[in-house]
């Protein structure tokens, strides 16, 4: 949302991203604000994750967008969307900043907005929001308390503790940032979320940064376009029209546009055509070249909306893929069907089902069909099942552990590939059954294996360093006096991406 300045303008409402790492609590945070500050009665009928919604804070509204993680807000700046207002940063206080922190607060940075730290879980007994802060400063990021410009407070999304400071926060920070629209302009925004309803056709999740949206006009997005059937609220309700920074659901379109896509109104269906550009279909198979050291692991995914497959895709990228390639043959918003089993047997794919459910056909098929599905509800534990999908691919890696050096001093016996040698233990220890190669001046002569190891002729398991031993050696050279044997086993080791 871009700040202007001009006689026609009007304020709007903040919109507010929830960013953080994925066990400190930002869901939870979402979901205590929207629990205490929407009516049960208006929320009951939800079950579409639409991307977004709005509270109202003594007489003040706030938007929250609700998205499924940093990724899915990176997506939507990549085209060139700017978002979010503000941001807010939760950190678990009683754990401090994490990997994952830190790479939010490069993506906040990134979008160059205004945000506010959320220092969540106080209720614990370890919580230490001091800490944090410290730990914060040495990303750069120096909250008012310490001297710094960044606004903090201390919350407790299990208690509500600290919510009311918060949102009041986010409105003192927002009237500062001085948000205006100007709603004489033509209606212009973006689609935060999207997906595809058997009975309603194409959904999609607005948000205006300008103008007023009415039911029966023309709109287009550069992948999709049509005219506006119905708009209801974040609740379900049916609108009349919608203002800027307002969560509307439009029902409509041809099809489900991307997130991030900007969304115009035109004079007419033709002109809206004409904004098309050449629609990049997500099930599109990616075209890779596959190196004869690599193996490919094929995916389907299927998730609730749009939002959550960009968000996916976009980490998915980010595993390791030297080793093993991941290729998604398919991704689609929708629940499990019977050609998602097709496919996934004939390309032996497995499916990734994000938050989605499997249709009765497909339930029946997968009872006879042998396809690996993944099921989670959080990208993080998705992904790392991917992870542990790839590594058990694999082949295990055999891994040289060296256990110890043998100095030859006297050859008992000599046959074809077979020697019996008598040595002193100088490094480390040796054992029956470990492999050895004879050094000679440095040189490796040859290798072989210990198939016995005596000690005052007893058969022995085990030696160590400074004792003396007979050695009953087959391999491919001879040994011979002075030699040193370098004794060391192989071992199968799990292999790594």
């Amino acid at each position: 949302m871009i700040k202007t300045k001009d006689k026609n303008l009007v304020s709007r409402p903040p919109i507010v991203v929830v960013l953080g790492h994925i066990d400190h609590g930002k869901t939870s945070l979402l979901d205590k604000i929207r629990k205490s500050h929407v009516a049960e009665k208006e929320t009951g009928g939800i079950t579409q994750h639409i991307g977004a919604y709005q509270i109202e804070r003594e007489g003040q509204k706030i938007t929250f967008i609700d998205t499924p993680g940093h990724e899915a807000f990176s997506a939507m700046r990549s085209r060139g969307a700017k978002v979010a207002d503000i941001a807010i940063l939760v950190i678990d206080s009683s754990e401090g900043v994490k990997t994952q922190t830190k790479e939010v607060i490069s993506h906040i940075k990134k979008a160059q907005i205004p945000f506010i730290v959320a220092l969540n879980k106080i209720d614990r007994s370890d919580a230490d929001p001091e800490r944090v802060k410290r730990e914060l400063r040495k990303e750069e990021v120096l909250v008012e308390s310490l001297g710094g410009k960044v606004p903090s407070v201390a919350v407790s999304a299990r208690t509500g503790e600290g919510i009311y400071d918060l949102l009041d926060l986010i409105l003192l920070v927002a009237e500062m940032e001085e948000l205006k629209t100007d709603l004489s302009k033509t209606a212009e925004g973006v689609v935060i979320e999207a997906y595809l309803d058997s009975k309603r056709g194409p959904i999609a999740t607005l948000l205006l940064n300008n103008g007023i949206l009415k039911p029966g006009d023309i709109i287009g997005t550069p992948s999709t376009s049509g005219k506006i059937k119905r708009l209801e609220s974040f609740q379900g309700l049916s609108l009349s029209e919608a203002k800027p920074s307002e969560p509307v659901v439009l029902l409509g379109l041809e099809d489900v546009p991307r997130v991030g896509e900007s969304f115009k109104i035109f004079d007419s269906p033709e002109t809206a055509k004409v904004y098309l550009q050449i629609k990049e279909k997500i099930s599109e198979i990616r075209v890779l070249e596959i190196s004869p050291e690599q193996k490919v692991l094929n995916l389907i995914l299927k998730a609730d909306v749009v939002g959550s497959i960009e968000a996916i895709e976009e980490v998915l990228k980010s595993l390791p893929q030297e080793k093993i390639v991941l290729r998604i043959l398919k991704s689609e918003v929708g629940e499990i069907n019977k050609s998602d089993l097709e496919l996934a047997r004939e390309a032996r794919a497995a499916i990734l089902s994000f938050r989605v459910k499997m249709n009765p056909v497909a339930k029946i098929l997968l009872e006879r069909e042998r396809v690996k599905i993944i099921r989670a509800k959080l990208i993080y534990d998705l992904v790392e099942e991917v992870r542990k999908l790839m590594a058990s691919r694999l082949e295990p890696e055999l891994v040289r552990q060296d256990l110890g050096k043998v100095k030859t001093l006297v050859i008992f016996k000599t046959e074809k590939n077979r020697q019996i040698v008598g040595g002193k233990i100088i490094e480390g220890m040796v054992e029956k059954g470990a492999l050895l190669e004879i050094l000679r001046k440095d040189e490796v002569m040859g290798r072989g294996k210990i198939i016995n190891l005596q000690r005052n002729k007893r058969d022995i398991a085990r030696l160590p360093r400074g004792e003396e031993c007979g050695i009953l050696f087959e391999g491919d050279a001879k040994i011979e006096e002075g030699d040193i044997l370098s004794v060391y086993k192989r071992e199968r080791k799990k292999g790594e991406l």
